[in-house]
């Protein structure tokens, strides 16, 4: 059995192991492996608990400089501040059967958080259960979260988007191979996209999920892609475009303000790879900076946040800063 600090359960284990096999299978040849210098003065600004299972998932960025994180294996989300201080914000319930039924991973987690510009912050749960899987709110000031839309026991909602322009929340699912969409008032999700080039190969396929310039773009972490899919005039998806391969166990990921140039998280090899427009990368983060096992990355000015679960390494978890140069 997998052993961290704490015990996980036996199907907890073989996804944790998994997740480095099926990355491996995803990769074609990289491009460009040299370490390079757009990222600079990296550096931990917070060590996370993995006895209390404080597994950083995926983040949101408030102005004042701190961060929002889930804690996957905690079901938790917490605030982060720029001294390194950590508040629990909400714990959610914990599913009757403990979560053993969450497809591929087996024990429940909150994944993909955003923060809405008056300080909403939605978030995903995966559980396996009708009662507890879905869309979750947070409003400012704290209180009870509230699920506001239902997804697919049999699914893994992982990223999340939202649109402020239209008030609309992008899911996408990780088992299911889709994209789904739901107001931020709630209500039931219309699936917006079942592209093929969502689907896994066996572990986990659509993952981070961002929107830019009248399109959202999708992660596929089995496949090593990163896809950019048009949303048409009628809020209908458009076709598929794979704008960038070979991105082995790729996560989530961040614009970097230069175009369509990205950073990425690359999570079995605990790795950052700068991706450039024409679909070439570099690494440019390594476990040498402190990576274990990243999951997402935001940006806030010239300061890239990158999240490390330590899913795999089980041991020191972690929020890095390093400076984005040029």
């Amino acid at each position: 059995m997998f052993k961290t600090k704490f015990t996980l359960s036996k199907a907890a284990a073989t996804a944790a192991v998994a997740l480095t096999a099926a990355a491996v299978v995803a990769a074609t040849p990289g491009v460009a492996s040299a370490v390079s210098a757009p990222l600079g003065c990296a550096r931990i600004a917070t060590h996370f608990d993995l006895a209390r299972h404080q597994t950083p998932e995926n983040i949101a960025l408030a102005p004042d400089g701190s961060a929002y994180v889930t804690f996957a294996a905690a079901r938790q989300i917490a605030r982060t501040t720029p001294g390194g201080s950590t508040r629990i914000l909400a714990t959610l319930p914990a599913p009757a059967d403990g979560g053993i039924h969450t497809p591929v991973l087996g024990f429940a987690l909150t994944t993909g958080i955003v923060r809405a510009h008056d300080g909403t912050l939605y978030f995903l749960y995966a559980t396996g259960t009708a009662d507890l899987t879905g869309l979750w709110r947070l409003r400012p000031g704290g209180g009870t979260p509230q699920r506001i839309a239902a997804l697919p026991a049999a699914g893994l909602p992982n990223g999340l988007a939202l649109d402020p322009r239209t008030r609309t929340l992008y899911i996408t699912d990780s088992v299911l191979g889709t994209i789904t969409s739901v107001p931020t008032t709630g209500g039931t999700p219309r699936t917006w996209s079942t592209a093929p080039e969502l689907a896994s190969t066996g572990f986990l396929g659509a993952n981070g999920l961002k929107i830019r310039n009248g399109a959202l773009w999708v992660t596929n972490l089995d496949r090593g892609t990163v896809l950019r899919i048009p949303v048409l005039r009628d809020g209908r998806a458009g076709p598929v475009q794979t704008r960038a391969t070979g991105l082995t166990g790729i996560d989530d990921f961040a614009f970097t303000g230069h175009g369509d140039q990205i950073l990425a998280a690359l999570n079995g090899p605990g790795e950052v790879a700068l991706v450039q427009p024409d679909g070439t990368h570099s690494t440019v983060l390594t476990a040498a900076d402190g990576l274990q096992n990243p999951t997402s990355i935001a940006l806030r000015g010239d300061t890239a946040y990158v999240l490390s679960a330590a899913y795999v390494t089980a041991k020191d978890p972690n929020l890095l800063l390093a400076h984005l140069n040029g």
